[in-house]
């Protein structure tokens, strides 16, 4: 793991940070992708960690007066996939975010964490390619401009250098007469990565297209336009017999492996299929159809941005933070996750670990009010922060909820699974106090029961809804 960990309060000192130490630091914003890699041995080398979510004001999403929307470093999944800008003015990005891993994931992956990881099945880099994305790469020498086409040197390869932080992502809003969709193949419907997946944007002029993007991703090393495609579809009327000759010409723009998730043959297939039911929705007005207007976020209704008023590093300094309302200070487990951090030196064993990677949900704890995988957040993460764990659920003399309809349901099998799913559900409540079943549904997609338990949790969840707190 890493041995030197700076909680930054700016990104001028997050710069000066990252030019000093040079290719043995990485910036930590979500960290979904950078810890695991670290713990795998896929980054190696990797000595100090720079965290810039104490900096203000780089998790915005905004437009400018040229109708260009601007994305902050620290713009989460769930940022875009509950924003009504992004929604209404770029569709296909909300909709891939919302297909990003599981809400807790959600609320701490990065856009531009995705973006600078690179493999070509993350989510959102399709619909920006399809959007004509641009990124701000910035260093102690300065800005420069990239545009995203030309970012990609090769599979998890950028022109990025080692000194460098993506401080803004930028592209185009659609305007009135343009329309876009996202098409995720997966073998499952959350936590999976694309088999392929698809954006497809269309300027059009009553019912001819005036110019398309479709941009593939999963098929390549990197992501790429169909371009065949789109050439063809300039000037036509979409009707049956042009969908599908756009269909067969994104097939040949992919050249696809074979690997656990699929073979390249299935791949192939899979393009052709998707870019066809892709161009459907577009064209019968339903490409927002299967996409929940207010996505559950599992932000509950309390949730704040820690802000460190001075650069802090670990192990120089003690971590303080507040766990479930009891300041606490910490002189080791600095090199930890919190994970590790709230079960062996805070003792607060009710938080399991069940995969140590984000697939499970047994982890789930609040950090700053809202819902995430504590073994995918660095330990020094917590200074500063408020914390809950499953200890702090309930009260001395009562139990939450959530808690009641669990025991009264018998939603508990073997059990360890439940503090995750408890967690879960109790954001649920607090951003949705009367739950539909799919808003349920959405809100355990993060939460693996191994016992397959999940009518009874469902049950349980839905009558802790009717329970007055």
């Amino acid at each position: 793991m890493w041995s030197e960990y700076i909680n930054a309060a700016s990104l001028e000192d997050a710069l000066r940070y990252l030019g000093e130490h040079g290719e043995r630091a990485r910036i930590m914003a979500g960290g979904t992708d950078l810890i695991l890699e670290i713990e795998r041995g896929v980054r190696q080398g990797i000595h100090t960690l720079i965290d810039i979510t104490r900096v203000p004001d780089l998790d915005k999403i905004t437009i400018d007066e040229d109708d260009v929307i601007h994305l902050g470093p620290l713009v989460t999944h769930n940022h875009c996939a509950g924003s009504d800008l992004i929604r209404k003015r770029a569709f296909p990005l909300m909709r891939a975010s919302w297909e990003v891993g599981a809400p807790q994931i959600r609320n701490r992956s990065t856009v531009a964490g995705n973006l600078i990881t690179g493999s070509p099945a993350n989510d959102t880099i399709t619909p920006l390619m399809a959007l004509g994305a641009w990124v701000v790469l910035a260093s102690e020498q300065g800005e420069r401009k990239v545009m995203l086409k030309d970012f990609y040197t090769g599979v998890r390869k950028s022109v990025m250098n080692p000194d460098e932080i993506m401080v803004d992502i930028a592209f185009p809003a659609l305007k009135n007469n343009q329309k876009g969709t996202f098409i995720k193949l997966a073998l499952r419907r959350a936590q999976a990565i694309s088999i392929i997946d698809v954006a497809i944007i269309l300027e059009l002029n009553a019912a001819t297209v005036q110019s398309a993007s479709i941009t593939l991703g999963a098929v390549t090393p990197i992501i790429i336009h169909a371009q065949e495609a789109e050439e063809y579809l300039k000037g036509k009327t979409l009707t049956e017999d042009v969908i599908n000759k756009s269909a067969e010409l994104a097939v040949k723009a992919s050249h696809p492996i074979d690997d656990i998730r699929g073979s390249a043959d299935y791949r192939r297939e899979m393009v052709r299929v998707c870019t066809a039911r892709g161009l459907r929705s577009l064209l019968n007005g339903e490409e927002q159809a299967s996409t929940p207007f207010e996505p559950v976020l599992l932000w509950g209704n309390n949730h704040t941005q820690t802000i460190i008023m001075e650069t802090q590093e670990f192990p120089e300094n003690p971590i303080h933070t507040t766990i479930n309302g009891t300041k606490r200070q910490f002189s080791s487990g600095h090199d930890k996750t919190l994970l590790r951090l709230l079960r062996e030196e805070g003792q607060l064993t009710g938080t399991k670990e069940g995969c140590a990677e984000g697939e499970c949900g047994a982890c789930t704890i609040y950090l700053d009010g809202k819902a995430v995988m504590s073994c995918l957040v660095p330990a020094p993460r917590a200074h500063g922060a408020q914390i809950v764990t499953i200890e702090g659920l309930g009260s001395d003399d009562q139990l939450h909820p959530v808690q009641d309809a669990f025991i009264a349901a018998g939603a508990v099998q073997c059990g360890y699974c439940t503090p995750g799913f408890l967690m879960s559900s109790a954001k649920l409540l607090e951003e949705r106090p009367d739950p539909t079943r799919n808003e349920v549904e959405q809100s355990i997609t993060g939460n693996l029961c191994r016992c397959t338990g999940y009518y009874k949790i469902v049950q349980a969840i839905e009558d802790a809804a009717k329970i007055k707190t």
